[in-house]
């Protein structure tokens, strides 16, 4: 009985308790503030005094977010990939803890699991499926655990990672992202710079995708095809499912991209950081579909030194049309790289990206779109923290050119998770301060970077 209400507890899905614990991450920067005013008066230095803040926020923040599980954690982990692009003062404090939700998070009970594989798997999964009480590791929606698969008396066993949703998740996502869109105002100063109103949005829309197993299993199904056998990639593939189950086969691995970002040498973080972009933007083309998450902790090494990576987490998946990326994508692209902003400004409006009525100038789109090409105008660019925070200065200023801009643009629906998963990839890389033949990989990945065909054909075909 104590462990069923154990169970219980490890995922709250009471709406008051949960929101309670949300609702007192800004009275907590608010106290927090209140006590470094006192500090101050006291004579302590205002720097010393708002490093302690900023510290004290970061562990209650993502301890909170971390804990709770759910939309909670799962804001946690995308903010997380943010990092690189808040300023120094603010990331310093901010990153020990971001790390941490990049890599782990708190586990759940056994007899929560034994109870989703039978509703699951069937009564008779002790049949053909053992597996380790201690989680391997636990994430938003739901926890892995190592085991051995049988699928019958004459066929030899099989090392595999069984994912568990936890009960009640799909209820606990979405009370909290309900939630934390209520605070996101509130919510502000905690991460200056980022919209936290908008990633919350953002992520409402991917929850019901994410938290189908079923649909996962089929995408993993077709990356693990796709990349069989490949030398650089290793993708586990499907080995049973369930609405809330998933059985693959086991990855071996020693740390995720993470390690790397904390403390990898140059040539690690070159080497990983390469094969990193080149699944992300060069995986539509063999397979149809965008992996959408672009989190670090999906991204697993395998063996010591420089070798395969390997790809988990296929809950987040987009279905591309005509099995592949726009090449408006990579015609906008290449107007920038060459200087063409006259002919980007009219594939902007025929894509939808530039609204009627709407003006802006070749010269307008030079200021906002330059820098963010840099990486594709050069054999090869170094992405780093200070690149990326120029950027993110450049948007996040009221009073330039460029924020003016962006808000004169639109984003097109279909081109929302393109821009967030590249988005977020670019922020990695940056973290990791990566080397990348970057022109190179747009020319061999994005269809219409180097073709260029008549804008009608791009966009009417």
């Amino acid at each position: 009985m104590h462990e069923r209400l154990e169970c219980v507890n490890d995922l709250p899905r009471k709406a008051a308790a949960r929101t309670a614990r949300m609702a007192a991450l800004p009275l907590g920067y608010a106290g927090r503030t209140a006590l470094g005013l006192g500090k101050r008066l006291g004579g302590a230095s205002p720097e010393s005094v708002m490093i302690e803040i900023q510290q004290r926020t970061a562990e209650q923040l993502f301890r909170t977010l971390g804990e709770l599980k759910g939309g909670a954690m799962k804001m946690g982990q995308a903010l997380s990939i943010f990092e690189a692009a808040l300023p120094d003062e603010v990331a310093q404090p901010y990153r020990e803890q971001l790390t941490k939700l990049q890599d782990a998070a708190p586990p759940m009970p056994t007899i929560t699991i034994r109870q989703q594989l039978t509703q699951q798997l069937g009564a008779d999964w002790p049949q053909h499926l053992t597996f380790e009480p201690v989680a391997s590791a636990a994430a938003s929606i739901g926890q892995v655990h190592r085991g051995t698969w049988r699928a019958s008396e004459s066929t030899a066993p099989v090392d595999v990672a069984v994912k568990v949703q936890y009960p009640g998740a799909a209820e606990a996502m979405e009370a909290d992202l309900k939630q934390l869109q209520r605070v996101a105002r509130t919510l502000g100063p905690l991460v200056p710079g980022i919209d936290v109103k908008a990633l919350i949005a953002e992520l409402r829309e991917r929850t019901v995708e994410e938290l189908d197993y079923e649909r996962e299993a089929a995408s993993q199904r077709r990356f693990a095809e796709a990349y069989r056998d490949d030398p650089d990639y290793v993708i586990p593939d499907v080995v049973a499912r369930g609405g809330t189950v998933l059985v693959t086969e086991w990855l071996e691995s020693r740390s995720s991209l993470a390690r790397v970002i904390a403390e990898g040498s140059t040539e690690e973080r070159n080497h990983y950081g390469l094969l990193y972009a080149r699944f992300l933007f060069g995986a539509p083309q063999r397979t149809g579909l965008l992996h959408a998450d672009p989190h670090p902790g999906n991204f697993r090494l395998l063996t010591e030194g420089l070798g395969a990576l390997g790809v988990l987490d296929f809950g987040a998946v987009a279905r591309l049309k005509d099995h592949q990326l726009p090449p408006i994508v990579g015609v906008m692209l290449r107007c920038a790289v060459d200087d063409d902003y006259e002919r980007l400004r009219d594939v902007l409006i025929e894509g939808g990206f530039i609204r009627e009525r709407i003006r802006v100038d070749p010269d307008q789109l030079r200021n906002y779109l330059a820098p963010f090409v840099e990486p594709a105008q050069t054999e090869t660019f170094a992405f780093s923290r200070r690149w990326m925070r120029r950027q993110f200065r450049r948007l996040t200023d009221p009073s330039g050119e460029a924020s003016t801009t962006m808000l004169r643009l639109n984003l097109p629906p279909d081109y929302l998770l393109i821009h967030r998963t590249w988005t977020g990839a670019i922020g990695v890389l940056s973290q990791l301060g990566a080397e990348l033949p970057f022109r190179s990989l747009l020319e061999e990945a994005v269809p219409g970077f180097n073709e260029g065909p008549p804008l009608g054909v791009m966009l009417h075909d």
